[in-house]
């Protein structure tokens, strides 16, 4: 399979395929990549760019390059990676769009034992797809944790029955301890997956600090309830409630601008914190309002109609700014909504 002008393999190799039996376009392909790996990491990039390979009947992977940083943070030796990210990994968690416009992510988590019986299927699922992506959570020496988050390409070489991986792996410890930070002390609402009150107080705390010295002209907070809720629970049952709050979450969460913030603040109702104030402010409270209204939610061969009543209350509106004020305000204008009929949204004017 190979001839005279294979490549030779760099200084330092530790893979097989240079050196193996596999036909001159392989090793030609992974002594560019190597190359251009070893070229990146030169530059001092914070990525570590790792090049790793499988035989398509074989249950084991290898490193054909792979960064010395890489085994200095396993505190291994750089032919040894393979086994010892293997034996380091606690979990591996892919994030996925899902949901109403793809507006919801979610979190699969493998840990240890599960992937050890599915790595053979995750091979073939990124060999399908010719990438990967995932974020693992290792352990460390000294009983550290970091998690790594791995982004490749996956080329498949039929003719050699070898799989080519060749990727990156960034550390998001930091953003990954936040978020599980977040969750542990319940900053999001289990059911809908929107920032819960406690995240609503936060943001008021900086948006009433950021108002005060003049860092923004307004913004305003929406009570945004769903109406006659009891009797969606009473009729198909709180389980059909459930899933009408979720579908909720996902339509506000698609229709809300970037600069919003949409959450739950507790039982049917939500909230909302906007920049800004009047007009536009009222056009993003009537698209949310149009977005519930006109969706259909079918929950178990039951059409059930859903509406909303939407309070607003601006910072420039209130005589003393404060948290209270504020809801009292949108609270006040939310009643009114109700009285008005329900399905419409009140603000100053």
């Amino acid at each position: 399979m190979t001839t005279d002008s294979s490549p030779l393999p760099p200084e330092n190799y530790n893979g097989r395929i240079l050196t193996g039996n596999y036909s001159d376009t392989l090793k030609k392909r992974v002594s560019e990549l190597i190359s251009s790996s070893r070229s990146i990491e030169q530059t001092g990039s914070p990525v570590s760019h790792y090049l790793a390979a499988w035989h398509e009947n074989e249950n084991v992977i290898w490193y054909e390059y792979v960064p010395h940083k890489v085994a200095a943070l396993l505190g291994c030796q750089d032919d040894d990676v393979a086994a010892a990210f293997r034996n380091a990994v606690l979990d591996r968690r892919v994030y996925r769009y899902v949901g109403f416009h793809e507006s919801k992510i979610a979190e699969e988590v493998l840990n240890r034992q599960q992937l050890s019986g599915l790595r053979q299927d995750l091979r073939e699922e990124g060999k399908e797809k010719g990438r990967v992506e995932a974020v693992y959570k290792i352990i460390l020496p000294e009983n550290r944790t970091a998690w790594l988050k791995d982004q490749a390409r996956v080329e498949n070489y039929s003719n050699d029955k070898v799989c080519l991986s060749f990727g990156c792996l960034t550390d998001v410890s930091k953003e990954m301890e936040q978020k599980d930070l977040l969750e542990r002390i319940g900053y999001f609402d289990q059911l809908t997956r929107l920032p819960n009150r406690a995240i609503m107080d936060r943001l008021m705390d900086v948006k009433i600090g950021e108002f005060e010295r003049g860092y923004t002209k307004d913004f305003s907070l929406l009570m945004i309830d769903a109406d006659y809720f009891k009797s969606v629970n009473d009729t198909y049952g709180h389980l059909a409630g459930d899933f009408v709050l979720q579908s909720m979450a996902e339509i506000m969460s698609a229709t809300k601008r970037k600069e919003d913030e949409i959450g739950r603040y507790g039982g049917e109702e939500f909230y909302g914190l906007c920049q800004g104030s009047g007009k536009s402010v009222r056009l993003f409270a009537e698209r949310l309002r149009k977005a519930i209204s006109s969706h259909k939610y079918t929950y178990k061969n039951h059409d059930i109609k859903v509406t909303v009543s939407i309070g607003i209350a601006s910072a420039r509106e209130v005589e003393k700014i404060s948290k209270e004020s504020l809801i009292q305000m949108a609270d006040q204008r939310l009643y009114k909504a109700k009285e008005k009929g329900r399905n419409q949204v009140v603000t100053a004017s």
